[in-house]
């Protein structure tokens, strides 16, 4: 370690920091990063946000969010100074997101099995997990995320979560899973965008760096999406991606992706049935049979669209699915899999179905619906963090030590009307990094969302993203909640 001067001189270092120390030194990881931030200064940085601001507008980079019901779209805010990641960091996430990722994949194929048995099978249709006391019954049964129906929408052999976004935090004991993204994960467009992003405006940052490119992470996913292809395929698989257009709030991120790929775009009045069963899309006035479509907006909502036949795309899909002509990715119903009353299971599950120790911790938490975890924490949810179970995206989450009396006894009332609804965690006192606000560089808190896919093997892709909170003191890192993105440096 040595001392930090310059842009860092003044900088508030803390325990939990992940560039200075509480006493003053600059941690190895950022010091290829400080004399390039020294040489710029105040002014220099200055001018890098606004090229970076015009770089990003130029390029379209934004992100949806609904504003009394109506969407609109914002700048994708990115900090200029990247998250430096360790490469003793990277091994252990990638070997403890893989291991997590592979876990799910095995609990979703076992939630799923016994719905497709026949009627009549005197066996025990319990998934294993349930017979063997791993998860209660009740976990999969009773989860908002089940669906029944999506038994038959795997393909032979198909990994149910083909792209997984886990989102970590650098606690002061290391790194902790906080929840798993299993049924449309978003960011990865935007973790390559801000590689491009952060080399067009600080090309100095780069010099002598070997780091792995973010755009690496392309190959990868399509060659997983790839492997998703269904029996019928016999030659290269077609693979499209799948969107609901430009009232997705990730519109920028799908069509970018899209053309990296070099894949089709699908929307659902592009979509027809084919002769032989399966579904073609329709690209400048010709049908291009399909194999595999990325999916990219949420299950709930195929039924709502139609195919310019007037067919529901839950129906169109399903029945080219069951005929062995297409695949779904992800597949629906991976929401019972990335229930936040499923996330304390896991580390059982791991051990269940991998017969191996967990390489990442989780957070403490409580699953409401169970009366002796209610009782535990009834009376702490002032110290808690209260989650709705099937929530994503940052959205009904409520951090008591910021409550006002008045608010907690509202959410003690909900919690009390509908404990079903709720998991209880331990708030983690995670990481800063530097980030710099009105020209000066300061402490803001970040997490990381690490990016797995699975197909014919399960492997992390180099292109995580960093989500950063902007205001100070503020835990809240969604884009759609006042956060920002960096660029993200895996070092050796």
């Amino acid at each position: 370690m040595t001392e930090a001067t310059g842009v860092f001189e003044r900088y508030p270092g803390s325990a939990v920091d992940e560039a200075v120390g509480p006493d003053g030194t600059l941690h190895e990881g950022y010091a290829p990063v400080a004399p390039a931030l020294e040489e710029l200064g105040g002014v220099g940085l200055a001018s890098v946000v606004g090229e970076m601001g015009r770089e990003r507008r130029a390029r379209g980079v934004v992100f949806g969010t609904f504003v009394d019901g109506e969407l609109q779209e914002l700048p994708f805010p990115m900090d200029p100074l990247p998250r430096v990641v360790t490469g003793t960091d990277w091994a252990h996430l990638s070997r403890g997101v893989e291991q997590r990722t592979r876990a799910l994949n095995a609990f979703l194929a076992d939630a799923y099995r016994p719905v497709g048995r026949r009627r009549g099978d005197t066996r025990d249709t319990r998934p294993e997990a349930v017979q063997a006391g791993v998860v209660p019954e009740w976990l999969v049964t009773r989860s908002p995320g089940y669906r029944a129906a999506a038994a038959s929408l795997a393909v032979p052999g198909q990994q149910r979560v083909t792209v997984a976004g886990l989102d970590l935090l650098h606690g002061r004991d290391g790194w902790v899973v906080l929840e798993d993204n299993l049924r449309v994960p978003s960011g990865l467009g935007y973790a390559i965008v801000n590689r491009d992003s952060s080399r067009t405006a600080l090309p100095q940052l780069f010099d002598g760096m070997s780091l792995p490119e973010p755009h690496e992470a392309v190959a990868v996913l399509h060659a997983a999406l790839a492997d998703a292809a269904p029996p019928a395929c016999t030659g290269t698989p077609q693979v499209a991606l799948l969107t609901d257009g430009p009232v997705n709030t990730a519109w920028f991120e799908h069509r970018l992706l899209a053309e990296a790929m070099g894949v089709p775009i699908a929307t659902p009045d592009t979509l027809w049935a084919t002769p032989a069963g399966g579904v073609a899309v329709e690209v400048d006035g010709e049908r291009v049979p399909v194999d595999v479509l990325y999916r990219r907006f949420d299950e709930d909502e195929l039924a709502a669209h139609l195919n310019p036949t007037g067919t529901p795309l839950d129906v169109l899909l399903g029945e080219a699915v069951r005929a062995g002509r297409l695949a779904l990715a992800n597949v629906p119903g991976n929401g019972v899999a990335d229930d936040k009353a499923t996330y304390c299971h896991v580390p059982a599950m791991i051990r269940f179905y991998l017969g191996e120790e967990p390489v990442l911790d989780t957070v403490p938490t409580w699953v409401l619906a169970d009366p002796g975890d209610h009782a535990a924490v009834r009376d702490r949810l002032h110290e808690l963090v209260v989650k709705p179970v099937d929530g994503y995206g940052g959205q009904g989450v409520v951090f008591g030590p910021t409550c006002s009396a008045a608010e907690l006894a509202a959410l003690a009332a909900e919690v009390a009307a509908t404990p079903h609804r709720f998991v209880a965690q331990e708030p983690v006192d995670f990481s800063t990094v530097p980030t710099l606000v009105e020209g000066v560089v300061v402490p803001r808190r970040a997490d990381l969302r690490v990016f797995a896919v699975a197909g014919s093997t399960t492997r992390v892709v180099p292109a995580p993203l960093t989500r950063v909170a902007l205001e100070e003191g503020s835990l809240l890192v969604n884009s759609s909640r006042g956060g920002g993105s960096k660029d993200t440096w895996l070092l050796p």
